[in-house]
């Protein structure tokens, strides 16, 4: 049984698990997607690999009509093979110290996948640890930032639940205390 945490603010649930997204059973996960959109490793491989082919596909499908994918910017696939009926697509900043506007990238590829959930009406959506495998940002710094865009723009989106899928225990541990402070604290 995967660890769990949650709580309610302003109508949404809030969920953290400790486990697998792509495992999740919601109206959509969201992909860690490189700006080629072509599968790769972490999430964004495992969620290729349980999505089957067809993902593929539809990434490359965009890619050749638009070249790449800019990060913190979001796309909706269908989900193929997985339980999640959609796959939202975005690319995280690479960290790169936090001089190079890797704060507001990050925030805008979580304020971009709400908006994108919310124009498809869905109501669940879960997230990974965007950017914090292989792109290195920092997990306390990257819990906050993704912590306070939810709690600004997931109560202005019609969703119900908002899951963050975290694969380590390091990564579990470190969102919970950021979620734990009061709302207020995160909210600066």
């Amino acid at each position: 049984m995967p660890s769990t945490e949650q709580i309610t603010f302003k109508n949404i649930v809030f969920q953290l698990i400790q486990g697998d997204i792509t495992t999740a059973d919601t109206d959509a996960i969201v992909n860690a997607a490189n700006s080629h959109l072509a599968g790769g490793g972490g999430v964004d491989g495992a969620i290729h690999r349980a999505a089957g082919p067809k993902l593929l596909e539809a990434g490359q499908q965009y890619i050749r009509e638009h070249l790449f994918f800019p990060a913190g910017q979001a796309l909706i696939t269908p989900g193929f093979n997985l339980k999640a009926r959609h796959v939202i697509h975005t690319v995280g900043p690479i960290w790169r110290g936090g001089t190079h506007e890797e704060a507001d990238v990050l925030a805008s590829c979580y304020r971009a996948c709400l908006e994108l959930a919310d124009t498809h009406n869905l109501k669940t959506i879960a997230f990974p640890a965007i950017s914090c495998g292989v792109y290195g940002y920092p997990l306390e710094q990257a819990a906050r930032i993704a912590m306070e865009t939810m709690y600004r723009h997931g109560p202005t989106t019609g969703l119900e639940r908002i899951s963050i899928f975290l694969y380590s225990q390091e990564a579990f541990d470190t969102w919970v205390n950021v979620m734990r402070e009061p709302v207020s604290t995160t909210l600066r």
